[in-house]
């Protein structure tokens, strides 16, 4: 028993000795420095760039920690798709796979995109390192792709082909699917506008048969977060401050093939302007004096958009005042009763900070100087938030830019401030091609080829050449935005046309000269434009024995020197479909200065547009007037009066009224000798017709009256005539009137209209017409 009792007294003592002795040996082993590090399975990747990325080195312990941020460390190089790291003795051995190489990437299955805008999009490219995440990543970029040009049931497959030395072919195999329309808009909530009204305001369109060039009707997420903020401005210019848009949803179909798009808004009820002040706070501005930048007043329905305006010149105002830094913080205070908002301007003296250096990149094409004179801001410049946001608009007004981005990052010192401009060019140079038929040209075709930013410098250079049974002519122009570096336009013209006036005053004209012009803004709506002009001109008779005396008289060549000036006062809210606003434009002409023919001429037009009581109804109320008069003892030529009809006086043919005199050896027949003298206004109504808006059709009512008179052609004597006296008629004033309707068609190639007008009020020697088709905005 004392022997089991000491045997088993020994085993343990044993145990208690030798346990330590292990566990020392152990913990030496793992804390053994590491020797030498070698890689193995590396093909391209150098082995030195291998042990860059491991945290441990010789000479170090490798602990499990540094062991694993070792690992993950080569895995986020994006050039591995396995690593392991083991032991062996002192050293360590880091095991990779290296991920392929891409040799080549293809698209196979599209059709509505090509592979130039699919590369464009991926980030894989030829000769880069394939990697799983990055390849999910652009099947991603790609659908999203296809999303944004209407087709939400495409559907991408990446495919790998592998090739020897660890290389793959990449090939998304794309199911393009159909294109996803848009098949109605709708709108929940709104009442002050109609569903019509605000489809107009979004840039997101129903679709229709006849939108094949539009891609508007495609269902696109980021087009429709646009539309919310459109559908906010419109309702904030129209007095609605409290407008909020709850929701925009697109519901897919059943048949997934089209989309259901619905606005919910909630309208508020709608302000209008009850006290306006400016507050010049602690500045020693004048508060009376900054209240004429205001640009609205009491009573007015509330437009967030003057506020913004006014905000902008308030800014401008004190800033000449001295108060560059100055801030204007509208306080807008709320009359929920009455339905008033009062607005006060507060001006307060912002911090001091100054532009210490302005940065433009991205411009590949575009010279810096082009976009430095549009800034209006230079370094040491003191930063204005209101300038800077001037400047954006002044470049994007530019359209040479796809997108502009202007970021701020600290100066050398806390009052200083790095402004970086960053653009995006985009294509600026058009061909256009066009054909059409007009009751007044017979068949017409044009071709035109303009570059709006020659050779970077933002030079406008534009030829176009027209061809129609009447009319032949080719021009060129040339345009420097900032002539000498001032802010003043210029540019000279060279043109030739040929016009046959057969039928209306029996003769032929040709013309080629040329003009030198220039134009600047003498405010935010006028704009002053002046030009000198040169044309040698030829007319040619084609039976002197059958026109007119006058016509006969006018035939031969002259030479025409002219100085022109044309003022226009522009507040139209959209300058190609008006419906709100007004337009005036004068012009002056004197002829005569070095010339063969010598007149004085003054031309104005005015216009006004109105929406009526029903939404799209609008009302055009338009007046035109001219006289020109001879001077240097000599008359008017026939080719320099005013001759009118067509679409200036409809229910007449052009040239179909005023003056006319008697052609010999014709039985009665006239020629058009125009007039000296005229008026015309118009009063218009255009009103949707009914049809759904994709259809782009409108109706037209309206009533013409006018008149032209004043030739200075004598009655002739008999003896002078053939078989008679030519006689003038239209010599005095004598009015003329009609009443017509149109259909207006919005189409794809550019706004046609048919106006079938009656004359009502007329002359025994006017020559009318019913059906006048044209092509073209004129307003």
């Amino acid at each position: 028993m004392l022997y089991r009792l000491l045997t088993v007294g020994f085993v343990a003592l044993a145990v208690m000795v030798a346990g330590p002795v292990a566990g020392g040996y152990s913990t030496k082993a793992l804390a053994q420095a590491v020797g030498q590090i070698y890689v193995e399975g590396n093909q391209r990747v150098e082995p030195e760039t291998v042990r860059s990325y491991m945290q441990i080195q010789p000479g170090e312990v490798a602990t499990e920690d540094k062991v694993d941020e070792s690992i993950k460390s080569l895995f986020q190089t994006g050039l591995f798709s396995d690593v392991q790291i083991l032991r062996r003795g002192n050293d360590l051995v880091v095991k990779v796979e290296e991920n392929p190489l891409i040799n080549r990437v293809n698209f196979e299955g599209n059709s509505e995109l090509d592979d130039a805008a699919l590369a464009k999009e991926v980030e894989l490219k030829e000769r880069t390192i394939f990697t799983r995440s990055r390849v999910q990543a652009d099947v991603q970029r790609v659908v999203a792709l296809y999303r944004r040009s209407g087709h939400f049931a495409a559907r991408v497959e990446p495919q790998i082909i592998r090739l020897p030395q660890n290389r793959v072919n990449l090939v998304f195999e794309i199911q393009e699917g159909v294109s996803t329309k848009i098949a109605s808009i709708n709108f929940i909530g709104n009442q002050a506008f109609s569903d019509y009204s605000l489809r107009s305001v979004i840039t997101t369109g129903e679709s229709a048969w006849w939108k094949f060039f539009s891609t508007s009707d495609n269902y696109d997420p980021d087009r429709l977060n646009y539309d919310k903020e459109l559908l906010r401005r419109y309702y904030l210019k129209n007095g609605f401050a409290d407008f909020r848009v709850i929701s925009a949803t697109a519901e897919l179909a059943p048949d997934g093939e089209s989309f259901y798009i619905t606005f919910t808004v909630e309208e508020g009820p709608e302000y209008t302007v009850g006290g306006v002040a400016v507050n010049a706070g602690a500045t020693q501005l004048d508060s009376a004096a900054l209240g004429s930048a205001v640009t609205f007043g009491k009573g007015t329905v509330y437009d967030a958009s003057k506020v913004d305006r006014s905000v902008e010149a308030l800014t401008i105002e004190a800033g000449k005042a001295g108060y560059a830094f100055a801030k204007i913080a509208p306080d807008i205070k709320r009359d929920e009763v009455n339905r008033r908002l009062d607005i006060v301007f507060n001006v307060q003296e912002g911090p001091r900070v100054y532009i210490e250096r302005i940065d433009i990149i991205g411009n590949v094409r575009t010279l810096d100087e082009v976009i430095r004179r549009e800034l209006q801001l230079y370094e040491g410049d003191a930063y204005n938030r209101i300038l800077v946001d001037r400047a954006r608009r002044r470049l994007t007004a530019l359209d040479f830019f796809s997108k502009i981005d202007f970021k701020e990052q600290p100066g050398s010192a806390p009052d200083k401030v790095v402004l970086v401009i960053q653009v995006e060019e985009k294509s600026t140079g058009t061909v256009n091609f066009s054909a059409g038929y007009s009751t007044q040209e017979g068949v017409i075709g044009s071709v035109s080829v303009s570059e709006r930013n020659f050779l970077g410098r933002g030079q406008y250079v534009n030829l176009a050449t027209a061809l129609s049974f009447e009319r032949q002519s080719v021009n060129f122009s040339f345009t420097e935005p900032y002539f000498l570096g001032r802010n003043i336009a210029a540019g000279f013209d060279a043109f030739a046309t040929r016009t046959d006036q057969e039928q209306e005053s029996s003769f032929t004209m040709q013309q080629v000269g040329g003009a030198l012009r220039t134009g600047f803004r003498i405010s935010e709506l006028a704009r002053l434009t002046t030009k000198y002009q040169f044309t040698h001109r030829v007319v040619d008779v084609s039976d002197p024995d059958q026109v007119s005396l006058a016509i006969r008289d006018a035939e031969g060549t002259d030479n025409i020197s002219l100085v022109a000036s044309t003022i226009t006062v522009d507040d139209l809210d959209n300058p190609l479909k008006p419906s709100s606003g007004y337009r005036l434009q004068t012009t002056g002409e004197v002829a005569g200065l070095g010339g063969d023919v010598h007149y004085g001429s003054v031309d104005a037009a005015a216009y006004y547009f109105m929406p009526l009581l029903f939404d799209g109804v609008v009302l055009k109320l338009k007046a035109t007037g001219g006289q020109i008069v001879g001077w240097n003892g000599e008359e008017v030529p026939i080719l320099d009066r005013f001759f009118k009809g067509g679409d200036s006086l409809r229910g007449f043919q052009r040239a179909g009224i005023g003056p006319r005199m008697e052609r010999p050896n014709t039985g009665g027949a006239t020629d058009s000798i125009g007039g000296e003298t005229y008026g015309i206004g118009t009063v218009e109504t255009t009103f949707p017709l009914g049809l759904p808006q994709e259809f782009g059709l409108e109706g037209a009512v309206f009533a013409d009256v006018g008149t032209l008179f004043n030739a200075p052609e004598k009655n002739v004597l008999d003896d002078e005539c053939t078989d008679g006296v030519c006689n003038v008629f239209g010599k005095k004033p004598a009015l003329r009137a009609s009443l017509g309707a149109g259909l207006i068609w919005d189409s794809p190639f550019g706004p046609l209209r048919l106006d079938v007008a009656w004359p009502v009020v007329k002359q025994s020697y006017d020559k009318t017409e019913l059906v006048r088709f044209s092509v073209g905005t004129r307003f």
